[in-house]
């Protein structure tokens, strides 16, 4: 009888055993379904994932100037951007965001108010201007020349919203308005936090801090600076 008691307590071990593990594989089925289930976000919808979107519209708005008007170095730029898009793309899956969402930032709709000339010169214009000469010097977009012709001190790009190009390196700006040497002071507003950087490279927007500025002066979690201040300051 004891032997019996015995064996029939160590059957209900097992049967219990056995249907934890079968309740708890249903769980961890139920809860990886509903995790695939979750819809990406768009930009709309996360300040991260608009920040990203906008880093992206900004490097793609980049390529589309340098195809528009290439040069003997637009190819080598279209590589090294779309590099940074493909960059861009992981981050986005990476954050639950909409893969390939892209954005324009503040800067655009800015430069549209100041008329067609010098939304012409910030688009076609920015490459011609902001590429290399055969010296291998670079010159601020002539569409955007007062910006580029502000002194030192002055605050510049009002309005505009800053993100990252994507690009690594040392701390570095890209910029369609400032020529390769010119330095601007970048300060996030919603923390206080600032960064004294010198452009290197051409992009789409007033400017673009690269990875490594951005960090210095970003939230954490955010990819965008909405309110912003930019100075120029060398």
């Amino acid at each position: 009888m004891s032997r019996r008691r015995t064996l029939g307590t160590k059957k209900k071990i097992a049967l219990f055993v056995s249907a934890a593990a079968v309740a708890g594989g249903g769980a961890f089925v139920m809860a990886s379904t509903s995790n695939a289930a979750q819809p990406a976000k768009t930009a709309a919808e996360s300040q991260v994932c608009q920040g990203l979107a906008t880093a992206l519209g900004n490097n793609q708005r980049f390529i589309d100037g340098q195809r528009a008007n290439p040069d003997a170095q637009s190819e080598a730029r279209i590589a090294n951007r779309q590099a940074v898009i493909d960059e861009i793309k992981r981050k986005q899956e990476a954050s639950g965001c909409v893969v390939g969402e892209s954005a324009q930032d503040s800067q655009s709709a800015q430069n549209g108010q100041q008329g067609a000339g010098a939304q012409a010169g910030q688009q076609a214009g920015g490459q011609q201007a902001g590429g290399q000469q055969a010296g291998g010097q670079q010159t601020a977009p002539s569409g955007n020349a007062g910006a580029g012709a502000a002194a030192s001190g002055e605050q510049v790009c009002k309005g505009s919203t800053v993100t990252l190009s994507g690009e690594g390196g040392a701390p570095a700006a890209s910029s369609n308005q400032f020529p390769a040497g010119t330095k601007l002071k970048v300060t996030n507003l919603d923390n206080n936090k600032s960064t004294t950087v010198e452009v290197t490279s051409v992009s789409g927007s007033c400017v673009l801090l690269n990875n490594a500025a951005f960090e210095q002066v970003r939230e954490p979690g955010k990819f965008l600076i909405r309110r912003a201040v930019i100075e120029k300051v060398g």
